[in-house]
């Protein structure tokens, strides 16, 4: 198998995997930001702060304006959603909503 093909079998699994957990509907930069939250928060229920989640690799390519386009958008689809306590800066990433 060349590398052409090998990446084309990895990316059909990883959409299929999208599907099933359902997230095929965000966009590139939504998916990057709710990946890094996920990743910066390390533990389930765990809060990470704004600056966190955009430090992150997966996040920190992203012009500030998409960020926080697409963080506003995942806390309005409820897949991340605002620390209790705080109104700002501080997010908890709904990894209950998401099918496991």
């Amino acid at each position: 198998m060349n590398k052409l093909s090998a990446l084309f079998s990895l990316r059909c699994i990883l959409r299929d995997m999208e599907k099933d957990i359902g997230l095929q509907e965000l966009s590139a930069p939504e998916m990057d930001v709710f990946l890094a939250a996920n990743a910066m928060a390390r533990d389930e229920g765990a809060a990470v702060t704004s600056d966190q989640i955009y430090s992150h690799e997966m996040a920190s390519g992203l012009a500030q304006a998409t960020y926080h386009r697409a963080l506003r958008s995942l806390v309005g689809i409820g897949l991340i959603e605002k620390a209790n306590g705080y109104k700002v800066g501080l997010y908890v990433v709904r990894s209950d909503l998401v099918g496991k």
